[in-house]
């Protein structure tokens, strides 16, 4: 995400809006402790929504909304 952020000329601080899609709400705590690596102050808006399944039978898939 980072990297296709700045190749758009944008960056991790200008994220606006988080969407986070889990397979297993169970595993919110640990997606959670990543996701405070990346966002540590000034945290954008986020949603966490648990799917049935997701591309590539993936466990978690995260989408952003940045400014340019």
């Amino acid at each position: 995400m980072k990297h296709v952020l700045e190749a758009a000329g944008s960056n991790l601080e200008k994220v606006v809006k988080v969407t986070v899609f889990l397979k297993d709400m169970k595993d919110f705590a640990v997606m959670n402790a990543v996701y405070s690596d990346f966002f540590k102050e000034d945290c954008p808006a986020r949603s966490a929504v648990q799917v049935a399944a997701l591309p590539k039978d993936g466990l978690v898939e995260i989408e952003v909304i940045a400014e340019a």
